[in-house]
């Protein structure tokens, strides 16, 4: 019992002397060897870690964060590096593309100033002298085209065909032409023209003289144009005088006209309500520059026409007040697929009726008119009134796309 007692106590003493004991051996080495410290770097390591008063996932951490940042670090430099090369790299073509001397390189870096004049003379298009007058007794404006000097050639030969087209803006498709002069490039016209032009349209209104040079067998190409705004002329006497054709303009807008009204949509009822209010500044359907124009209000359902309703006939007159309404059966369900088509027509009692212009509105509408629509539907009960642009009848019915008509049964009924 002692010699186990004494084991016992050399356990909990010392468990190398125990090994040391049990294996009969005086070597030491043994023992130290086999529960001696790690030794080399991974000791070391350890070492240093155990003397950190940080728990080991805190120490882990931190170690990949700053690996983290000396890796952006690298980045960082490598991309600066790549930038300066191609900075260099640039900067090499530009000092080449310098020192190149080609002559048309140089004219597009720096043209001399005898290719400034050079490109000036191809711009210039030539003279013309006009005289304007206005007659405010018969609401006139007469146009007289004189001659033309030192105009552009545009033939091989070195000449032109050349003739002038006058018109004024108030209305496009009343032009006037010239003769046409052969071969020469000072023509002299000696042409006058009368147009009919009210004192109200003055102020909206350019007259224009657009020079051409005539071809047989091909296109006639435009010279150049002379661009009066009259507004700001003084109208009170006759004005003469000579000046430079500038670059012509594209083709006129030809404008149709103003119409106001307003819309509103009762859910309950489901009454879609239209009030044709007026039109202003139509365009000239009858000789005498005025029209008749009455309004047609149409619905289509589902890309068909279904219902129709229109205005009385205004006699004489491009403003006409209507101010009449018109009232629909349309259902909460037809009125996502509804378009609705305001056109004026001029009436004739002779011929058959013009259309001058058309809008629509629905959910398949776009710009001014799509947003009245809407307007209308997020304010039940409520009149929106709104003015909009006419436009092309044949524009309009494109988009439509209407197929023939249908009868449906009027809901509630």
């Amino acid at each position: 019992m002692n010699r186990y007692g004494a084991l016992e106590e050399e356990l909990f003493l010392s468990p190398t002397i125990i090994m040391a004991k049990s294996a009969n051996t005086t070597s030491p080495t043994v023992a130290s060897t086999t529960f001696a410290p790690a030794t080399g770097i991974w000791g070391w390591i350890e070492s240093i870690l155990n003397k950190i008063p940080l728990p080991r996932w805190a120490i882990y951490t931190i170690f990949g964060v700053g690996v983290f940042l000396i890796l952006l670090l690298i980045i960082c430099i490598c991309c600066c590096c790549c930038k300066r090369k191609k900075n260099k790299a640039k900067e090499k073509e530009k000092i080449k593309l310098a020192s190149v001397k080609n002559s048309v390189t140089t004219s597009l870096v720096q043209p001399d100033i005898e290719g400034l004049k050079k490109s000036q003379e191809n711009d210039y298009r030539g003279r013309l002298q006009y005289s304007v007058e206005y007659s405010f007794q018969r609401e006139e404006a007469t146009i007289s085209v004189k001659q033309a000097a030192s105009l552009k050639a545009m033939d091989s030969g070195g000449t032109s065909d050349p003739y002038v087209i006058v018109y004024l803006t108030n209305d496009p498709r009343k032009k006037n032409e010239t003769k046409v002069y052969r071969k020469t490039l000072s023509p002299s016209f000696n042409e006058t023209f009368t147009f009919k032009l009210l004192q109200s349209e003055i102020a909206d209104t350019d007259a224009v003289m657009q020079v051409f040079d005539f071809n047989r067998f091909s296109k006639h190409d435009v010279i150049g144009e002379v661009r009066l705004p009259l507004r700001d002329m003084n109208l009170n006497h006759v004005i003469e005088e000579w000046k430079e054709l500038q670059a012509a303009a594209k083709s006129e807008y030809e404008k149709l006209g103003d119409i106001c009204f307003s819309l509103k949509y009762i859910p309950v009822t489901s009454k879609l309500v239209v009030v044709i209010l007026e039109a202003r500044k139509l365009k000239k359907m009858d000789a005498d520059g005025f029209s008749d124009p009455y309004v047609k209000v149409q619905l289509a359902l589902n890309k068909k026409k279904w219902k129709r309703k229109k205005t009385g006939v205004k006699k004489n007159t491009l403003n006409p007040y209507f101010n009449e309404e018109f009232n629909f059966d349309v259902s909460l369900e037809q009125i996502q697929n509804v378009d609705l088509i305001i056109s004026v027509w001029d009436h004739d009692k002779v011929n058959k009726n013009t259309q001058i212009g058309k809008i629509f509105l629905g959910c398949r509408a776009s710009g001014n008119a799509l947003r009245h629509w809407s307007d209308m539907l997020a304010h039940p009960r409520r009149p929106i009134a709104q003015w909009h642009t006419l436009q092309a009848a044949e524009e309009v019915d494109k988009t439509l796309g209407l197929k023939s008509n249908i009868k449906l049964p009027i809901p509630g009924r």
